[in-house]
């Protein structure tokens, strides 16, 4: 019998491999994204006290036409970067969740980086 990759399993691992090499701190939090079929989420995440200290997603957008697609993305990466900044971050470490670092990942991070972000 020939097995069936689970492309959600092999996305988990490298997940787990890319947060034994880095971790967030007070000084300089971790900014993760998840994707769903639906939503795209973005958190900013202080692992040292296990607190999320701000997060956005698509989910309470109305204006959005589509909640999946780049332009949203866009939307959510902006919308973490404001908020981040309002609350005094500046300097984050970006996680993008076993994620390829294009599409909708990559226009997270670049909307982030111009709402004021620095990773």
């Amino acid at each position: 019998m020939v097995n069936q990759i689970n492309r959600k399993e092999i996305r988990v691992k490298k997940h787990e491999r890319q947060r034994n090499r880095f971790m967030g701190t007070p000084e300089c939090p971790r900014l993760t994204v998840f994707r769903s079929d639906k939503h795209i989420y973005a958190q900013i995440i202080d692992d040292v006290a296990r607190k999320t200290l701000c997060q956005a997603s698509t989910i309470k957008n109305k204006e959005l036409k589509h909640t999946n697609d780049i332009e949203a993305a866009k939307y959510v990466g902006k919308t973490i970067g404001e908020v981040a900044t309002k609350l005094g971050i500046s300097q984050v470490v970006f996680d993008r969740s076993g994620y390829l670092y294009h599409g909708k990942v990559k226009a997270v991070a670049d909307s982030a980086r111009e709402a004021g972000l620095k990773f």
